[in-house]
């Protein structure tokens, strides 16, 4: 099914929102009048087989929380209903035609992550135009064994040909004008596949640049033969006089080179100095002003030992970050021990 567009109206979108719910939460919004668009679950596959609730929306990740830690769904909602849903290959979205959340997962054969990435992007592409939102915002990637050697060639470097390769086709741009995104390794074997998780608008972002660090998709051919395809951040209008802030995977990387190998509280340290120079580089594309603690961030540990000091780190450089949910996952180089990706919206006006 096709969403309406709303293109047409003459008005700007209609508000955007951003919610970190607990799983019965999750729940009441699916079953209340204005549902999630969609949502990206940790530690939580959803309710019993057989639970009377619309899970469509619904993205489990196989990435396991920390000791402790309880499950929760970052939501994405708009204020529109009803949704319209739709499927375009392997993608599965919902839209209420100003915004629209997708995801899909792939099974991969052994040795074929490169094609089974362009085959993934190839139906992300077809269902921005089916949902009526043909801009993406925000990627989010997970593969399994993410900085294993895949027959020659590191697995994330494979998946960067095929995603590249994917966005040049569709004619989206892979370079300047590429989406904020991240990619991290899940937990299971290679078979059990490629997961992507999407937002999409109407309008294109602005993307952002850190001036500390090379743009990731001018990397030299040392990170591979084709570079990573996104944008260190991105910033959209999110309806309702707000401008959204989508901050990508950041970790401790200065120019194009690993800072920091084997330090984890340095590299922690050097991850906040790049999300600072982001956001002032975000000042410079409007009226939204935004600080660290207005972020809100999932932090990724590549060793689950390294959480506490981790979470020290950031409760001590951000207080409002004391209790920011912390996952254990692969990063996209093996020398990385620390990544974090953010969001935050803020009254103002792209300029």
């Amino acid at each position: 099914m096709t969403a309406p567009s709303s293109s047409l109206r003459g008005i700007g979108p209609r508000p955007l929102h951003a919610l970190r719910l607990a799983p019965a939460e999750w729940l009441q919004r699916v079953a209340s009048a204005q549902p999630p668009l969609g949502g990206l679950a940790w530690g939580w596959a959803g309710p019993p087989q057989g639970t009377a609730a619309d899970l469509s929306g619904l993205a489990p990740l196989q990435t396991p929380l920390l000791a402790g830690a309880a499950p929760w769904v970052d939501a994405w909602c708009g204020e529109a209903a009803p949704l319209h849903r739709g499927r375009n290959g392997a993608v599965h979205w919902q839209s209420d035609g100003d915004w629209a959340f997708g995801h899909l997962h792939l099974p991969e054969a052994e040795g074929a992550l490169e094609a089974t990435a362009y085959r993934a992007y190839r139906d992300l592409f077809a269902a921005l135009q089916g949902c009526g939102c043909p801009q993406v915002l925000r990627l989010w990637n997970y593969l399994p064994r993410i900085n294993a050697d895949g027959g020659g060639l590191e697995r994330y470097r494979q998946f960067n040909i095929g995603r590249q390769q994917a966005f040049i086709d569709a004619g989206h741009d892979a370079f300047e004008g590429a989406p904020a995104a991240c990619a991290l390794g899940t937990a299971g074997e290679v078979a059990s596949g490629l997961s992507i998780r999407f937002l999409a608008g109407r309008v294109a972002p602005r993307p952002v640049d850190n001036p500390r660090q090379v743009p990731a998709y001018r990397y030299s051919t040392a990170y591979g033969p084709r570079a990573p395809t996104f944008s260190r951040a991105a910033l959209a209008e999110a309806g309702g006089g707000r401008v959204l802030l989508l901050v990508s995977g950041t970790a401790s990387i200065v120019g194009e080179h690993t800072v920091h190998e084997g330090d984890v509280v340095a590299q922690t340290q050097e991850t906040l100095r790049n999300l600072q120079a982001v956001i002032d580089s975000a000042h410079r594309g409007g009226s939204a002003r935004y600080t660290l603690a207005d972020l809100q961030p999932t932090v990724y540990v590549r060793h689950a030992s390294d959480a506490a000091v981790v979470q020290a780190v950031l409760a001590q450089a951000v207080p409002a970050w004391a209790q920011a949910p912390c996952v254990q996952a692969d990063i996209c180089r093996a020398n990385l021990l620390v990544e974090i990706e953010a969001h935050a919206f803020a009254p103002g006006a792209l300029a």
